[in-house]
C-alpha cells in the first residue's frame, strides 16, 4: 500500500492542470469494525453514526487529492455473537475514534458541471487515528482497558507483550458514486475500509496470562476485566482462570473499521476563479444582498 501511494505521488507533476476544481463537503453515515469481538464484516448490530468534513482538490477531471477528518464510535460484545465460545468469553469494548486522512481519488468518468454529471470513483490513502478502548463495570461506569494491561502488557515475565499505542495508522481504500445536483452541489455515497496497523482496537489480541502474575503486577481489576466468563449465570466456581496457553484473541491479523457515508459537497473552480464562480452560479438574491 505504501509503495502504491508513493508511486502515485511521483506521477502528480505529470497530471494536467486543465479544468482544476475543488470540493468542500460534510459527511454523515454509519461505521463498524471487524476484529476479535466482531468476526462479521457487516454485522446486524454494533453499527454507529459517523460524521466528518471533506476537502478535495482535482488537478483534472480524473485525478484528485482528498483530505478529511471524521469521528465515530466503535463497539462490540461477545454476548451478541452466534458462536458459543465467544459468548462464554463474555468480553465487551467501546471506543471513540477520531481520524485524519489524506489520499488520492480517481474518477472513472471526467465529471464536470457542464458535461458529464455522474461517475463512479475509487480512492486510497493513509490515515492517522486515535482510539481508547473501554468496557463497562457493574454499575455501567467506564473502565479504560489499556492501563489494565489485560494481556500482560509491560509485565517482565511476558517480554513479547508491549503496551499498544492509542494513536495509530490505517490505510483507507474504497469507492463510491458521484452525482451533480445542478451545477453547484455534488452528492457522493461512499464506502471505505480502514486497514489498521493494530490488533488492539478492542483490547484483545493474544492469549491469557497467569492470573496471579497479572494480579501482582496490574491488580485485581486487571484480572476482573481480562476474563469475564465468571459474570455469566451458572458459572461454576471450581472452573479455573485460563492460563498462558489459552487463546484470548487472534493475533494473526489486525483489526479494521469501515465507514459507509453520504457526502454533500460544493463544487468550486480553482481558487483564482472564486469571484467568477460566484457571479455565474450563485442565486441572484444572494449577489444582490452582498452588494448592499
Amino acid at each position: 500500500m505504501k509503495r502504491i501511494i508513493l508511486s502515485l505521488a511521483l506521477l502528480l507533476p505529470l497530471a494536467s492542470s486543465a479544468q482544476q476544481h475543488h470540493e468542500f463537503g460534510l459527511s454523515a453515515g454509519i461505521s463498524s469494525y471487524y476484529g476479535d469481538l466482531q468476526p462479521e464484516l457487516f454485522p446486524d448490530n454494533n453499527t454507529h453514526a459517523m460524521g466528518g468534513i471533506m476537502y478535495k482538490y482535482f488537478m483534472n477531471p480524473h485525478v484528485g487529492l482528498r483530505f478529511g477528518v471524521a469521528y465515530t464510535k466503535l463497539s462490540a460484545a461477545d454476548s451478541l455473537s452466534r458462536i458459543p465460545a465467544r459468548i462464554e468469553r463474555n468480553l465487551t469494548f467501546e471506543t471513540g475514534l477520531l481520524e485524519f486522512h489524506g489520499g488520492f481519488e480517481f474518477n472513472l468518468l471526467p465529471i464536470e458541471k457542464d458535461r458529464i454529471k455522474f461517475t463512479p470513483y475509487a480512492f486510497l490513502g493513509i490515515a492517522v487515528f486515535r482510539f481508547n478502548p473501554y468496557t463497562r463495570g457493574s454499575q455501567g461506569e467506564q473502565i479504560y482497558l489499556r492501563p489494565l494491561g489485560t494481556e500482560g502488557q509491560n509485565i517482565p515475565l511476558y517480554p513479547d507483550r508491549k503496551e499498544y499505542k492509542l494513536v495509530n495508522v490505517s490505510f483507507p481504500i474504497g469507492g463510491g458514486l458521484k452525482f451533480f445536483l445542478g451545477k453547484t452541489f455534488m452528492i457522493t455515497p461512499e464506502i471505505g475500509f480502514r486497514y489498521t496497523n493494530t490488533d488492539y482496537l478492542d483490547d484483545v489480541s493474544k492469549s491469557y496470562v497467569n492470573m496471579n502474575t497479572l494480579k501482582e503486577y496490574r491488580g485485581q481489576q486487571a484480572v476482573d476485566y481480562s476474563f469475564r466468563t465468571d459474570e455469566l449465570p451458572g458459572w461454576e466456581s471450581e472452573k479455573f482462570y485460563p492460563d498462558y496457553r489459552y487463546q484470548r484473541g487472534d493475533s494473526k491479523s489486525n483489526d479494521l473499521y469501515w465507514f459507509g457515508n453520504l457526502t454533500v459537497t460544493v463544487y468550486l473552480n480553482a481558487f483564482g476563479n472564486l469571484h467568477d464562480y460566484w457571479q455565474a452560479n450563485c442565486p441572484a438574491f444572494l449577489k444582490s444582498g452582498r452588494t448592499r
